[in-house]
């Protein structure tokens, strides 16, 4: 296409067939708007613009945006977490003010124009039937609505914009591409400001601009992704392009559609996986003096069936580090009355706190405040919980109260009754049940961190597995300003406490307690609920708040066996792939960065046991594990769980 000069301005891209999809909610509003995108030099300066086909002719590019950002940013109401605020680590989404980088021009109702040196990134895609899109995002923070290219184009848009900007790809995410200005000025002034590079020196920009790809992330690795730029890949190893790669878009054809860009890998088929009994022997797994023979034979067991109500009193306590494995009856005996004595002088600590001396301890006046709340509320339903002056509520919250003694640094955050709940109802006593929470917080405690990165790292990993697993549902999840998966947050916060009955709960548990036979066998859990979703979800209407909602309904009407069926499912399809990218081998477990210190134990012992039992036959046992287990996973082996 020729471009068209006018005095004005100089038009040099135009393509047809472009639509919006604006999300309305109002039903007398069109969701989809046919329009035109083009690449517009005005005075110079090259703007990216979209106008609706019934726009034409009034010669006015329009920002979508019904509300303008005040001096402090302004709360999106619309945001649902789906979560309940008052314990919600993530309640509010803001989008602050930038003064420094203008908005997208504000003109009438859905088009828009954003000067390229405003773009900081575009994400592309595709769905099965060629329906192309882009997501741009500004400087500002701000996305634009997707933009669906129905009748192609979008190899011929990109290549337009790599006249004025640089177009980087993230290691990350294979659809995602980061905005930089050719000129090295700007290049370092951009450094400067999104913290790529803590070196200062001269020679970053020409590396850069010789290797953009290698020099932005081969050794730093930060990258705003998903989440709506919060969340941040885990520093590790990649495998960079190719020097062919390295300037822009991979070319694809996009006529009907073009190439999905996923992790690069093909799958296949899902296995079949069956579900074994519960485990319902457990004195013939132990020797003469009490030891337990095959700990990671009983672990096989939990993993494959659970464990019958009548015996996970006593299992739970191993699983859960309160007991080492390899202790005798004698040892335990031990174990549990100095656990005892300890829990109790922690007890007395707050309990004899008067109340004058409460109120110059905001801190602790916090934390009572809010524990008290939260166990008037939770599992009221259940029996042991139930009905006024339960002496079930009061051992809660005594014993969140003493888990404050022990951990003061994280106190007491909203959503640990959750936890502790299940453990009280199946031990029946105070001390166990502390115990035994302390050790379930060490698999979960940076769940409740306030810098909120481990939750934003599963949320990445979580999407990563997604993108293998089931590329064009999370391509429709992103079309529908879902890719974060934020709505998956509850899931991993409190381990899918609230989506399953409180009796599945306590089986879903102790098959994740087993570590097997991954770490984050709880990701796959929650893709395979995704996945199980995806016939409600492609083809659909839904929008970001209707997907939320769907998601929160799902409550108690899932099959935890079906879950756990296709979560393992998942694990073996992963597994079985020869060509499995090393960030999704992390997730997975099947590929362990180098470590100076190799000697990682499965198991939760506590400073006190330590001190009690010899732990060198112990050490020794669990470092050739950790060896054995991480040969194994150089070399790939398919699972070694039954």
């Amino acid at each position: 296409m020729e471009p068209k000069s006018e005095t004005s301005h100089k038009l040099v891209f135009e393509k047809e067939g472009v639509y919006l999809h604006t999300n309305a909610k109002r039903s007398n509003q069109d969701t989809t708007i046919p329009g035109f995108i083009r690449i517009v030099e005005r005075g110079g300066e090259p703007a990216l613009e979209w106008s609706a086909l019934e726009d034409e002719g009034r010669n006015a590019a329009a920002v979508f945006y019904t509300k303008k950002d005040g001096e402090g940013g302004v709360e999106d109401t619309n945001f649902d977490p789906g979560y309940e605020p008052d314990w919600a680590v993530i309640s509010t989404v803001k989008r602050d003010q930038v003064r420094e980088h203008p908005p997208v021009k504000e003109t009438s109702q859905w088009s828009f124009s954003l000067p390229l040196s405003e773009l900081y990134s575009l994400r592309r895609s595709r769905f099965s039937l060629g329906r192309n899109f882009l997501v741009f995002t500004s400087r500002g923070g701000h996305p634009l609505p997707p933009l669906h290219f129905h009748r192609g184009g979008t190899r011929e848009l990109l290549r337009a914009m790599q006249r004025y900007i640089i177009l980087a790809p993230s290691p990350v995410d294979g659809r995602l591409f980061l905005a930089y200005p050719h000129d090295s000025g700007a290049l370092s002034q951009s450094f400067d400001e999104l913290h790529l590079f803590d070196d200062g020196s001269s020679d970053l920009v020409s590396r850069f601009i010789q290797d953009p790809y290698a020099t932005t992330f081969g050794g730093f690795s930060k990258v705003t992704n998903f989440f709506r730029g919060a969340l941040r890949p885990p520093d590790s190893p990649f495998h960079p392009r190719g020097p062919q790669d390295h300037h822009g878009p991979p070319s694809a054809d996009d006529e009907p559609g073009f190439e999905l860009i996923t992790c690069g890998v093909e799958l296949g088929p899902k296995p079949d996986v069956t579900r074994g009994q519960p485990l319902d022997k457990w004195e013939e797994f132990l020797d003469p003096e009490g030891r337990v023979k095959d700990p990671q034979q009983i672990k096989e067991l939990v993993f494959r069936g659970g464990i019958t109500p009548s015996l996970r009193k006593d299992v739970w306590k191993f699983l859960l580090g309160f007991y080492p494995w390899n202790s005798t009856v004698k040892e335990r005996e031990d174990i549990l009355r100095m656990k005892t004595d300890e829990y109790f002088r922690m007890k007395v600590q707050w309990k004899s706190v008067s109340e004058e001396q409460e109120m110059r301890n905001s801190l602790l006046r916090g934390y009572r405040s809010l524990i008290e709340r939260d166990v008037s509320r939770t599992d009221r339903h259940n029996t042991f919980f139930s009905g006024n002056d339960n002496p079930g509520l009061t051992l809660l919250n005594d014993v969140l109260m003493t888990y404050c003694m022990f951990n003061f640094d994280l106190g007491y955050v909203q959503g640990m009754s959750d936890l502790l709940a299940p453990l009280l109802f199946v031990t029946q006593n105070e001390v166990e049940s502390f115990w035994c929470l302390t050790g379930f917080m060490e698999m979960v405690h940076q769940n409740f961190e306030e810098s909120q990165e481990a939750m934003k790292q599963q949320l990445l990993q979580l999407s990563l597995l997604m993108k293998a697993l089931d590329p064009e549902l999370l391509d429709y999840l992103d079309s529908q300003d879902s890719g974060s998966l934020c709505f998956c947050f509850r899931w991993l916060l409190i381990w899918f406490k609230r989506e399953f009955s409180f009796e599945d709960i306590l089986s879903l548990w102790e098959v994740l307690w087993t570590r097997l036979p991954c770490e984050n066998f709880h990701l796959l859990m929650a893709a395979s609920i995704l996945e199980s979703q995806r016939g409600e979800f492609i083809g659909s209407d839904h929008d970001f708040n209707t997907i939320l909602k769907h998601i929160n309904e799902l409550t108690m009407k899932l099959d935890l066996q079906t879950v756990l069926r296709g979560a393992e499912a998942n694990y073996l399809q992963l597994a079985c792939c020869k060509e499995l990218p090393v960030k999704v081998q992390e997730v997975i477990g099947m590929y362990v960065p180098p470590s100076p210190d190799d000697e990682t134990s499965p198991e939760s012992e506590s400073h006190e046991t330590q001190q009690l039992l010899s732990q060198s036959q112990a050490a020794a046992t669990e470092t050739s594990q950790s060896s054995n287990s991480t040969a194994a996973a150089a070399s790939r082996p398919r699972p070694t769980y039954p």
